[in-house]
């Protein structure tokens, strides 16, 4: 892969320099190795060299079959994924809504604009690094649905600001203050969203009164905007009843009302409540109290979600699995199993084994970290070399564990994407 340089001078003049330093890292091995063989021995720390990228080696290039695709490797049907944005898009848009899909999901800043080009007004984040990444690449109206804490951190968030129309949520009067003295120092200004605890229990206040008296502290600074209400409910987007999953919406949504009240006796306007999400959508879009949803995993969805049911029982959300994991049996010496090539680093393992596309005679274990083992039942076989298509149990800290999405359409490469935030943890 080719990387294009803006200054030819300065390409070649970094060019030379990595020249003379690989030479004189190869004079120094020479030389300690000469004296190390002079002493009979061998000093490998003294031939140390920097070792080969890996990300810059994709699994795949377009024009490829899919079939030719190097394993394991992360594979998006672009037919499945582009009706998953336009579902979804559609459905937020009728529901007179916002939508600012989480791109913690995907962490890909090609996806992230695909979703804007179809009506998102942005995207959210869940670290400050991850935000820096969108922002480097475009993206300029990005929410930061965690909270930062940190002087470093807060520091980071200022500096994004002055480039980005940047939101983010606290539940700390004193993480308040100290985010706007930092924006003081930058020159910045940052919009604030209180988090209210509505059922997960990660983060946000459970009092309404508490929550008000925390967004006058916001509106006191002249660096920090009160932007309204961060109101997620992650456990909720689980739950495997459609009457299980309205139960838990509908207390939340009594909160967001109690919190509006108090704001309200404080003169305050609470211009967005932001949450919501794939697994509860059809319930959210039904509540008034939300306005902006941050539905992520509809665009790639994965076999845990597809353990819920809709309504009249059937399993799933509405939309379809675009994302797989392709690997390649490599043995089959064992009776009734074989191995393949995508073991615990290619596939998350939180939310239950993969699924085998197409296969219900074979089933996945994540046996190590290399190695998944399928279980082979009476009368079920493999070859070596064979392909299989794996459902992640859980799509987002799979995508994290690859460099590359390969997008593929009927069955040929169209495009290979860098999952450019992958790592981005800070």
């Amino acid at each position: 892969m080719s990387v294009a340089f803006g200054d030819g001078n300065i390409a070649d003049q970094a060019l030379g320099d990595r020249a003379l330093e690989d030479l004189a890292l190869e004079d120094l091995a020479l030389g300690d190795r000469r004296g190390d063989e002079r002493a009979g021995r061998a000093d490998m720390g003294s031939r140390f060299r920097e070792p080969f990228s890996w990300k810059a080696r994709a699994p795949a290039a377009p024009g490829m079959r899919v079939g030719e695709v190097d394993t394991p490797a992360l594979v998006l049907d672009l037919a499945a994924y582009e009706r998953n944005l336009d579902k979804m898009a559609g459905i937020v848009s009728r529901a007179g809504k916002r939508l600012r899909p989480h791109a913690k999901m995907h962490k890909t800043p090609r996806v992230a604009f695909d979703q804007i080009r179809r009506g998102a007004v942005g995207v959210c984040c869940q670290k400050v690094s991850e935000a820096e990444v969108m922002a480097a690449a475009g993206i300029t109206d990005i929410l930061i649905t965690n909270e930062v804490v940190t002087p470093a951190k807060l520091e980071r968030v200022a500096e994004l600001a002055l480039g980005t129309a940047l939101g983010v949520c606290v539940d700390d009067a004193s993480v308040a203050r100290a985010l706007s003295s930092a924006c003081a120092a930058a020159g910045a200004q940052v919009r604030v969203l209180v988090e209210i605890d509505v059922g997960g229990h990660r983060a946000g206040l459970s009092d309404p009164a508490a929550a008000a008296g925390l967004a006058a502290v916001v509106e006191q600074s002249p660096h920090l905007v009160f932007g309204g209400l961060q109101a997620y409910h992650g456990s909720a987007q689980h739950k495997r009843t459609v009457e299980e999953r309205r139960a838990t919406i509908n207390e939340a949504a009594a909160l967001v009302r109690r919190t509006i009240a108090e704001l309200g006796r404080l003169g305050i306007a609470c211009p967005v409540v932001t949450g919501g999400g794939t697994g509860t959508l059809f319930q959210d879009i039904d509540r008034p109290e939300w306005t902006e949803l941050q539905c992520g995993s509809y665009a790639f969805m994965d076999a845990d979600y597809g353990r819920n049911e809709l309504e009249g029982g059937v399993r799933g959300t509405g939309f379809e699995h675009s994302l797989f994991v392709h690997t390649t049996v490599m043995s089959t010496a064992c009776v009734g199993r074989a191995s393949a090539d995508a073991g615990l680093k290619a596939v998350a393992s939180d939310s239950g084994a993969p699924l085998i596309v197409g296969r219900p005679d074979l089933s996945y274990n994540l046996g190590s970290d290399e190695h998944g083992t399928i279980a082979l039942t009476q009368g079920a076989s493999l070859m070596l070399g064979e392909r299989l298509a794996l459902v992640p149990g859980h799509c987002d800290p799979t995508v994290n564990l690859h460099d590359w999405i390969v997008a593929v359409r009927d069955g040929v490469v169209e495009q290979v994407w860098e999952v450019a935030a992958r790592g981005a943890l800070t």
